[in-house]
């Protein structure tokens, strides 16, 4: 699975455009904002975008994402029904993130636990993975040793848990119970920052530390 990370929105926050190298088709994951931006690489890059595809509902991950589905003619993948709320209170959010407004929609297709999305000829394992939101989800490439984590997991910090709904031991079990056993050997997007991987984070991660928690 190919990428290319492309940071939007005065939340830098990192939208990657993802692809299959053998067939070219792609998928467009956390579009925040700057859909501008997000189609000219595509075309850039010679692809067919064949899904949108949303980790959680907060709107710098969202606020695009019906705009870009729209002009692009493809379904909106994403994220966990619990995370309903979010986008139904997506006026609210432009509001209160000083964002340009951004309607309430409801995405083609929510995810579960152990749902497959394929990109092209690859596939991505959803796994749901509340605390930062209820219904955040991860997307994992287990040939590529990728995952896009959202607003799980950062390089040196984890997610915020105080919105609405947010659990801080709900996100510590996600990143413990269910991507750590994916394998030390994994590298992870974030949804802000540097990418990073599951060992170094093992290590060194003043939240989520192995000796921390041990």
């Amino acid at each position: 699975m190919k990428y290319q990370i492309i940071p939007v929105t005065p939340f830098q926050q990192n939208c990657s455009v993802i692809w299959c190298e053998a067939s070219l088709k792609a998928a467009v994951v956390d579009p925040g904002g700057d859909i501008d931006r997000i189609i000219a690489e595509v075309k850039r890059l010679g692809l067919t975008v064949e899904k949108v595809l949303l980790t959680h509902g907060h709107i710098d991950h969202v606020g695009g994402a019906k705009k870009l589905a729209i002009q692009l003619n493809v379904p909106i993948i994403g994220p966990h029904i619990a995370d309903q709320f979010w986008l139904q209170g997506l006026v609210k959010q432009s509001q209160n993130f000083g964002f340009p407004l951004v309607e309430a929609f409801e995405p083609d297709q929510y995810l579960n636990d152990a749902d497959v999305v394929c990109v092209g000829e690859q596939s991505l394992s959803v796994l749901h993975c509340p605390g930062h939101t209820p219904g955040h989800i991860v997307f994992y490439s287990k040939v590529s040793g990728l995952a896009w984590v959202g607003d799980v997991l950062f390089r040196r910090s984890i997610g915020r848990t105080d919105f609405p709904q947010s659990n801080h031991q709900d996100l510590v079990s996600s990143i413990t119970q269910k991507l750590w056993p994916l394998g030390s050997h994994v590298s992870f997007i974030p949804g802000h920052g540097p990418m990073s991987t599951f060992a170094e984070e093992r290590e060194h991660n003043p939240f989520v530390a192995d000796q921390l928690l041990s």
